[in-house]
């Protein structure tokens, strides 16, 4: 439960309860009727733009107020009960009363997977739900990705159109029943259709066909995942070559058919918020699912019509021991969109851009109002950390420590995500993507103007990064109001310092591919010192020459090359890239007197290893290099001397040179690799902490994504007594940056003059 403001200190007969939090649309009203009903209380509930307004009287109403908090719905978080005693009233029972608009202060619930309950109905012959598939309840089902604006009424959210037949309505006013005002109630009789029925779609799955199915928060791409012709025509039509693909199973039962999970794992699978979670493959999928990586992401059904489908392609079971039994169909379950585009989320944009990869496109007539991709989570040290925040999570904001002004956070370029503060509340936005097309920049702008109205704030001001060639950059200048620029590795350290409630002094590292340093410097692996509203650089990894710039990035041999340069060995471009002849005109470039831009970056680091170790001379997608190598490295060892070390400065020459020499395997190389690269930064920290004098350290950034490298580098410093902060309720790479932004914007508001304040433009 929340903060619990202004108690009485004595039991009164009437009370007056402010209840502050994601309270609406989870069912908090009926939950309060029948609670009240049950103990004899009078008065009344209704939702408002601050959250849940309820007066109750009679009875025992200090023990009503423990239990508001003890025993609410499953999908409501308490922020705060705040209570006010009044004078006794009449007692005229209970009353649901209409809702209140006004200035928005409370929040919308993410979307929540469908509930047991509901399951239980859908595969019941005698239930009027039987086979629905869009049966929900209080407890389940979307909220975020329906809804137009707060309060959460039906008339608000894209259910607007389907007006309740009589056993909805009854249904709907019941207070025994577990629809009492659920706001999206629907049944056959009433409510919205699909396009085909789930029998036709299990078919042409099994058969080997590609199927585009409108889901919660846009269309899923699918195919029999066992089908190895099918996956590798998805990649050809999707044009989408060896980024790894997610797989959804029936069941936890069935998860042993895709993947090795862990006990955990298997939990996170099977929360409210049905994430895609990264594990162990266990190898029986084709490799085209997820070529080249030793981990798949997993999921579960989480709408009706998911379940449906698995449901028919088990031969349609009259009874339902079927749904905790192993099947045998795993899918593969892909977000709809090409080149990097938005979800694709309405019927007509689904006609246009997706008929050329599906054969068969599946609709229903209910508007998505919001797109939300779906999550993904990793364990890492043992608890949950998120590669892509959407769906489940977004938008439940982040506490912050204190109360302060209203700042929109433009975020990055890639992962794009945008934060907008009101109070001591941060809302961070889904995942929107990388901002360099106009598809996704459209989708950009759509979210900030949700996000506010849905809060209902006016930015007092905008933070964005130093990038002044960002999309987000643009954008935030173009707002009006003052602009707060936030260095980006600053921005990584600060979210992760923020999330944990650390304000005191603290040391961070940020491992990332790129990011403007604090005089446009091209930055990605910088030691930094914290402390209030101020930051200071420490030092950094070594700076690697990255022939072609922002190019290196997407041709790891140029990062060879680069390495090769440094360490005075262009004669072995020849023997390394042989099979690259641009390699061999860049080594002649160099050679004539071309001196490349220069990074200290940890991503190109890992780039400029592989590609001495002979991975890839070009990268289909981002990190995929990186992610092949880590893949390769069972056992992490260090190499004795990999790495040299000033008060400033981190340099892993040694090591570039003993993996040039090709003396190792690509796996050999791979384990030196990571093992030399946590010894080494761990040494480095240590340094710094005892020339400090600190003992907390955070890390962030889109490197510490790595498994490996997180899990490494957290037992290291552990163990040498430090306390490692690593990003847990947002993504470590690029799209918790808006978080980060506005966290140092607000540190920097609070600590100016008004004189200071005005020079910001």
């Amino acid at each position: 439960m929340g903060r619990v403001v202004a108690v009485p200190s004595q039991a009164s007969q009437r009370l007056r309860v402010r209840v502050r939090g994601a309270v609406q649309g989870v069912g908090f009203r009926p939950f309060v009727y029948g609670l009240a009903t049950r103990m004899d209380l009078s008065g009344f509930v209704r939702n408002d733009a601050s959250g849940v307004l309820l007066e109750a009287q009679g009875g025992d109403v200090q023990r009503f107020l423990e239990r508001l908090s003890r025993d609410a719905p499953p999908l409501a978080r308490i922020d705060a009960i705040e209570v006010e005693e009044l004078p006794l009233g009449e007692d005229f029972g209970f009353l649901i009363l209409e809702s209140v608009a006004g200035k928005s202060q409370t929040r919308i619930t993410p979307d929540a997977a469908v509930c047991r309950s509901c399951l239980d109905e859908l595969f019941d012959p005698a239930s009027r739900f039987y086979l629905y598939p869009f049966v929900t309840c209080t407890h389940c089902g979307p909220r975020y990705a329906l809804s137009r604006r707060l309060p959460y009424d039906r008339a608000q959210t894209s259910m607007a159109p389907f007006a309740m037949c009589p056993e909805c309505a009854r249904d709907y006013r019941d207070p025994r029943n577990r629809r009492f005002h659920a706001e999206p109630i629907a049944c056959p009789t009433c409510g919205p259709r699909l396009s085909h029925a789930p029998k036709e779609i299990a078919a042409a799955l099994i058969s080997g066909l590609i199927v585009a199915v409108k889901g919660v928060g846009g269309f899923h791409l699918m195919c029999d995942a066992r089908n190895a012709g099918a996956v590798e025509e998805l990649r050809r039509r999707k044009q989408r070559d060896a980024k790894p693909f997610a797989v959804m199973v029936a069941n936890p039962a069935s998860v042993g058919k895709a993947a090795r999970a862990a006990p955990q794992e298997l939990d996170l699978l099977q929360s409210v918020t049905r994430p895609i979670v990264l594990m162990e493959s266990a190898g029986a999928l084709p490799r085209a699912v997820a070529p080249g990586l030793g981990r798949i992401g997993v999921m579960l059904p989480y709408t009706p019509l998911h379940h449906l489908i698995f449901h028919e392609a088990a031969g349609a079971p009259k009874d339902q021991a079927w749904r905790d039994s192993p099947q045998e169909l795993i899918l593969v379950a892909t977000s709809a969109n090409l080149g990097g585009d938005p979800l694709v989320k309405d019927n007509d944009e689904a006609q246009a851009q997706l008929a050329s990869i599906a054969d068969l496109i599946v609709t229903h007539d209910r508007e998505i109002v919001t797109r939300v991709d779906d999550s993904v989570l990793s364990l890492v040290g043992g608890a949950p950390a998120f590669l892509r925040r959407a769906r489940g999570f977004a938008p439940e904001p982040i506490e912050l420590a204190s109360d302060g002004p209203c700042v929109i956070a433009a975020g990055a370029h890639l992962k794009a995500t945008l934060t907008v503060t009101r109070g001591r509340e941060a809302f961070v936005s889904q995942h929107i993507g990388d901002l360099s097309g106009a598809a996704t920049t459209r989708f950009y702008r759509e979210t900030a103007a949700k996000l506010l109205d849905l809060l209902d704030v006016a930015p007092e001001y905008v933070a964005c990064d130093l990038h002044p060639d960002y999309y987000s950059t643009r954008w935030a200048e173009g707002q009006g109001a003052p602009l707060i620029r936030v260095q980006h590795h600053c921005a990584h350290l600060a979210g992760v310092l923020a999330e944990h409630r650390i304000e005191g002094p603290a040391l961070g590292l940020a491992l990332d591919g790129h990011g403007f340093g604090d005089a446009g410097q091209s930055w990605g692996g910088e030691l930094m010192r914290f402390e209030g509203a101020t930051w200071r650089r420490l030092g950094g990894l070594s700076p690697l020459p990255a022939p072609g710039g922002d190019h290196a990035a997407r041709e790891p041999w140029r990062m060879g090359v680069g390495a090769l340069a440094k360490l005075g060995r262009l004669d072995a471009a020849e023997r390394l890239f042989a099979g690259e002849p641009r390699a061999i005109e860049m080594k002649g470039l160099i050679e004539k007197g071309y001196a490349p831009p220069v990074t200290s970056s940890m991503g190109r680091l890992f780039d400029a290893a592989a590609a001495l170790l002979g991975f890839s001379s070009g990268q289909r997608y981002e990190a995929q290099a990186a992610m092949e190598m880590e893949a390769l490295a069972a056992v992490p060892c260090a190499m004795e001397g990999g790495f040299e070390m000033t008060e400033v400065e981190l340099d892993f020459g040694p090591l570039l040179a003993a993996l040039a020499d090709r003396k190792f395997t690509p796996q050999e190389g791979s384990e030196l690799f990571h093992g030399t690269i946590v010894e080494g930064c761990a040494a480095f920290i240590l340094r710094a902490a005892e020339a400090q004098r600190l003992d907390i350290v955070a890390l962030g950034g889109g490197c510490l994504m790595n498994r490996i490298l997180a899990e490494g580098l957290t037992r290291r410093l552990q163990a040498a007594g430090l306390r490692v902060l690593l990003a847990r309720r947002l993504p470590p790479n690029d799209g918790g940056i808006s978080f980060g932004q506005a966290v140092v914007a607000r540190s920097f508001v609070q600590s100016r003059t008004a004189e200071e304040l005005a020079l910001c433009v």
